[in-house]
């Protein structure tokens, strides 16, 4: 279909039947639709997420914090079903006025402090335990870069090419287009750092890795608006390496499934509270228990 005879009006008014998978859910103001408390576990953290890119991104932290030994980084992860408009409540909005996950409150220091924006929450637990962030200022400013770089490159792939691939209501060739060859670009930005070094801030596994993995990482293992395929994720052999590497990682098989409410049951985690979580609360095995 060719939406060549479309005339955009002087003033844009919003079309509350526009098309496409989240129609129901977007609109054009911000601020809460209805009100509801958010839980509030016993644990330092209190995370708010569900398990698409960005709310993995802090998942795998919390669990690579873990597995090093941070046992301060303790968290209770609530699902926030986007859906579903959770993230319109009063609750969700007083820790995220955007409206987005993830949304993380730290109720070990006073008053709680609430975090937002998934690089934030990277970069504010990362300093809060010293951990996978370089100490070397050259080392710490790429890693820096490429933090940056990913949450200012990813809504070319989220909203624009993930939405008009898979998600708009018709298939239009030009924003396909259009944005294949940007995520193709970026794909190629990164197997040119790969090339020059183990790890996207030289030689240590960083949140920017964590980062850039939640997207484009699982983009190249086929796991993004299975898209594999068309945009050739297995010729870019740098990527696919250092994706699998991480992939390989406990701490990120178990981040993976926090929050988690789609797939294989058996890797749906939807809410996280103790590490024994992962062996007993499974939806498998709680649709099993029914």
């Amino acid at each position: 279909m060719s939406d060549d005879s479309y005339t955009p009006p002087k003033v844009w008014t919003w079309n509350k039947e526009g098309g496409g998978r989240f129609a129901s859910i977007n609109r054009p103001i911000a601020g809460p639709t209805h009100d509801k408390d958010l839980p509030v576990g016993a644990h330092p953290f209190q995370l708010y997420s569900l398990a698409t890119p960005n709310g993995v991104k802090v998942t795998v932290l919390l669990e690579e914090l873990l597995a090093a030994g941070h046992a301060g980084a303790e968290y209770d992860a609530w699902l926030i079903n986007i859906g579903e408009g959770d993230q319109f409540s009063s609750g969700f909005v007083a820790v995220n006025p955007n409206s987005k996950i993830p949304a993380l409150m730290d109720h070990s220091v006073s008053p709680p402090q609430r975090v937002f924006e998934s690089g934030s929450i990277l970069l504010y637990l990362a300093e809060k335990f010293g951990a996978f962030l370089p100490t070397d200022p050259a080392a710490r400013t790429e890693c820096m870069s490429w933090l940056f770089w990913q949450m200012g490159s990813a809504p070319y792939l989220g909203g624009g090419f993930g939405h008009f691939y898979a998600y708009a209501p018709e298939k239009w060739q030009y924003p396909i287009d259009r944005f294949a060859m940007e995520a193709k670009r970026q794909l190629d930005v990164l197997e040119r750092r790969l090339a020059e070094a183990p790890w996207l801030a030289g030689d240590e596994y960083t949140i920017a890795d964590m980062a850039v993995w939640s997207w484009y990482g699982q983009l190249a293992l086929g796991r993004l608006y299975e898209a594999g395929e068309f945009l050739d994720v297995e010729s870019y052999e740098k990527v696919q390496e250092w994706a699998k590497r991480i992939d390989a990682r406990p701490a990120v098989q178990r981040g993976r499934m926090v929050n988690r409410a789609f797939g294989d049951p058996k890797t749906q985690l939807h809410e996280r509270h103790d590490a024994s979580d992962f062996e007993t609360k499974t939806q498998d095995k709680l649709n099993a228990a029914e």
